[in-house]
């Protein structure tokens, strides 16, 4: 008896049947908020380096910076979050990789950040989380 290939979406295939909706749709969504997360962090950035008051100050708080600084970080990760979620919505295998990892890194930050504007880094965090999970589990291009 000759043996034939599954069909993507059949039983022991590693096609279609097995991608999880959520997931794939997700990728999009997830370059999606990656570039609004950029646009955030640099509009985080340009607050931070304009002016001196926008953000709380903090008196014994161990990662204490100066708002200057924190308004270089958020604007630099900013624009490197946007380019990766365009390149994430132009299908780069790069830009998946590099999301989750600097997903991860904004989620790092913006904890840290979390005493000078509580909302702002709760948004970002939320948006992170999900952001790594859609591009985590996501098999639509996975080669078994």
């Amino acid at each position: 008896m000759a043996h034939t290939a599954p069909t993507p979406g059949t039983a022991g295939s590693a096609g279609q049947g097995d991608i999880n909706p959520w997931a794939a749709s997700g990728v999009i969504f997830a370059g999606v908020l990656l570039l609004v997360d950029g646009v955030l962090g640099v509009i985080k950035g340009i607050s931070g380096l304009a002016t001196d008051d926008v953000y709380a100050h903090l008196r014994n708080y161990t990662f204490k910076f100066d708002v200057t600084s924190w308004g270089w970080i958020h604007l630099v990760l900013g624009i490197v979050l946007g380019v990766v979620g365009w390149g994430v919505l132009k299908g780069a295998e790069w830009a998946r990789a590099t999301g989750v990892v600097l997903a991860a890194i904004n989620i790092i930050i913006n904890f840290v950040w979390l005493p000078y504007q509580p909302i702002w880094a709760v948004v970002s965090i939320a948006i992170d989380v999900f952001v790594i999970w859609a591009l985590c589990t996501d098999r639509s291009k996975a080669v078994i």
